[in-house]
């Protein structure tokens, strides 16, 4: 299959003369066959096609809304940063760039990990002047890079607690603010990136990360943290019943692992070997209503769970098992098909 796709792309792509030149696009490109190419890319890197295969994805408008575009963000980071000599020659590729999309190319340097991104960053960003706030909190270091980004915010300890409550005018009406801090616990599309960073260069970093938030599949504490913790071991089985290396790698993780980690992880080892998925997501679905009907650990008020409906939990793995849904026939591991949000989804790829 995987040769099939490449010969398609030969055919659909113009071929490239260096990977500066950016090949022009085909009308009839599809969406589809990218989201393939992507996900065999780690077996036989193609680095030559890359520029036209992030053409496709801008002129498909797939990062219309960010928050399902995490795992075409993270393949061009991966990109920029599997190859440090030609990076920006590979970022000078992409170019022109819609002005609604120069925050994928902003975001994918300071994601790509390589070692002088900032100076990279630096080159181009005079291509991007209506990104100078975003450039310059990345440079500022304000924004974080996809690997420092925390896994869940730290909790104030007792003595700060009673620092506030001390501090604090009890009388003082006190504005809800907007809170923007990235953690992978609140984030759903942070999952996503890391995954189309390890298809775009196969590196065990991003898997590291993602074993990190197995410990959520066991949480009921937040419904965030339940779900995103979910789609990791969901995610994780998902992808190594079809990557030998992949289980092979998390088999050999078993036995460096705390316990926290250990037991989550041997469920998808087990999974992956037997090709159990449905117990994996059953699990999952599970587990939500459990914590629909009994509540958090800490109590939280549950009550606009039914305001918010399964779809749009949906919306949020849609993302995530893109490829899957479109390529290796991975569902989604929530919502299941009769969510809104996987049917727009589905509908949009049509």
């Amino acid at each position: 299959m995987r040769y099939v796709v490449l010969a398609v792309l030969a055919c659909i792509f113009v071929q490239p003369a260096r990977v500066a030149a950016a090949p022009e696009i085909d009308p009839r490109a599809s969406l589809g066959v990218v989201q393939q190419w992507i996900y065999n890319y780690r077996n036989k890197p193609d680095y030559a096609h890359v520029p036209a295969a992030v053409r496709v994805l801008f002129h498909a408008q797939t990062f219309k809304e960010p928050e399902n575009a995490g795992i075409y963000l993270g393949f061009i980071a991966g990109a920029i940063g599997s190859n440090p000599a030609k990076a920006e020659q590979l970022v000078t590729s992409f170019f022109p760039v819609p002005p609604e999309d120069e925050w994928v190319i902003v975001r994918a340097i300071a994601y790509s990990g390589l070692p002088d991104w900032r100076n990279l960053m630096r080159r181009v960003e005079a291509k991007m002047p209506g990104r100078r706030v975003m450039i310059d909190g990345y440079l500022a270091g304000t924004q974080p890079t996809l690997m420092d980004i925390p896994l869940e915010e730290t909790k104030p300890g007792m003595l700060d607690k009673l620092k506030g409550t001390f501090t604090r005018n009890p009388f003082a009406k006190e504005d809800r603010k907007l809170d923007t801090k990235l953690t992978y616990a609140t984030s759903q599309d942070l999952l996503d990136t890391l995954w189309g960073y390890y298809f775009a260069t196969g590196s065990h970093l991003p898997i590291q990360r993602i074993m990190q938030m197995l410990p959520w599949s066991k949480s009921r504490d937040t419904t965030d943290k339940l779900t995103i913790g979910s789609m990791a071991r969901y995610t994780l089985a998902s992808y190594a019943v079809r990557d030998t290396e992949l289980r092979e790698y998390l088999r050999e993780q078993l036995g460096r692992q705390s316990e926290s980690i250990k037991v989550p992880l041997t469920e998808v080892v087990d999974a992956a070997d037997t090709v159990e998925l449905g117990a994996v997501r059953k699990d999952a679905v599970t587990a939500m209503e459990e914590l629909k009907a009994k509540g958090s650990d800490a109590r939280r008020n549950l009550d606009f769970w039914g305001q918010i409906g399964v779809g749009a939990v949906a919306l949020g793995c849609v993302s995530a098992a893109a490829l899957g849904q479109v390529a290796v026939g991975i569902p989604c591991v929530i919502g299941g098909s009769a969510s809104q949000g996987l049917l727009s989804f589905c509908e949009k790829q049509q």
